[in-house]
């Protein structure tokens, strides 16, 4: 994903973590489907799965994985709050018109610089 790590920081394209075992975006990635679409309108069952409070990811332009917990999650009970819910597995960092080279190079592998 492409994000700063501070306020009027510069883009960098980063890897985003797993999501939290107890958050919704961890329940739709073990459906194993790849991406799709609930319609919490009209699909009562999928609103009753769905209905109990769960976390749930947010990530805006600053993103921290050190303090991911507090600073990117918040709890949600999706059937109260959206009506439609779009889920992909994967997707790709959005690539800025002017790239610097901190976007270019990428985030350092986790392990940095042991590779362990």
């Amino acid at each position: 994903m492409t994000a700063a790590s501070e306020r009027d920081g510069p883009a960098e394209r980063k890897v985003v973590r797993p999501a939290l075992a107890d958050s919704y975006e961890a329940a739709f990635h073990d459906t194993g489907l790849r991406k799709f679409l609930i319609d919490l309108r009209s699909h009562a069952g999928a609103s009753a799965a769905l209905a109990r409070p769960r976390l749930q990811r947010a990530i805006g332009v600053i993103y921290r994985p050190e303090t991911e917990r507090l600073s990117h999650y918040y709890h949600a009970m999706l059937p109260g709050q959206v009506d439609y819910m779009v889920h992909y597995d994967t997707t790709r960092a959005v690539e800025p018109l002017e790239r610097s080279g901190l976007w270019a190079r990428g985030e350092a592998p986790e392990t940095f610089p042991s590779a362990l």
